[in-house]
């Protein structure tokens, strides 16, 4: 069996349009004392949380856990999931005009043990923002965006924050695909 270890819809989605059969469980970890405790960039922190959310999901010995996370790093400084819809628009404010370094990685675990993960990086250069837009943005996308890291979401109106992006667009929308589907390939769960 292939779990999937996230409560994210879009993860979900990748997974479900690249014609993978998995189940879903949430994750039970503690990502906030990760977070507190971390020593290192963005990718190495994403690839970690992915790691332990793979790892929290009970499963059988024979059956493959996927866990992935996404981290946002600007100018040094490392933002999470906003509180609220005021936090939003301070984080929107603070990434006006700036680069946000997205990280986003995913892991494998069996029978409890991390078999493979892997962390990759896009940026994404937010154009100056006015508290205008700021608000109206957040009229249509709150609450959705209050669940993403970086207040986004590319699905939505989150492409309209951005003058240039590099980097794979799985990644952006929150895990490596293509590394993953590879993974699971060389395992035998997907056919090859």
């Amino acid at each position: 069996m292939l779990i999937l270890a996230s409560s994210s819809p879009i993860r979900r989605q990748m997974l479900k349009e690249a014609g993978a059969d998995f189940q879903v469980a949430a994750p039970g970890c503690d990502e906030d004392l990760v977070k507190q405790r971390h020593v290192g960039d963005g990718a190495s922190l994403a690839r970690r949380l992915a790691e332990l959310k793979a790892i929290s999901v009970a499963a059988g010995p024979d059956d493959w856990v996927i866990g992935s996370d996404s981290t946002v790093t600007v100018d040094g400084t490392r933002y999470s999931k906003p509180r609220d819809r005021e936090e939003a628009a301070r984080h929107l404010r603070e990434f006006s005009g700036r680069t946000l370094e997205l990280a986003s990685a995913v892991a494998l675990t069996r029978g409890g043990t991390i078999e493979w993960s892997e962390a990759d990086v896009a940026r994404l250069s937010v154009r100056p923002l006015s508290d205008r837009f700021i608000d109206n943005y957040l009229d249509a996308e709150w609450p959705d965006v209050g669940y993403c890291v970086g207040v986004f979401r590319m699905e939505g109106r989150g492409v309209t924050l951005f003058d240039r992006i590099e980097g794979s667009h799985f990644t952006i929308l929150g895990m490596p695909l293509l590394p993953l589907l590879g993974a699971l390939r060389q395992r035998g769960v997907l056919a090859s």
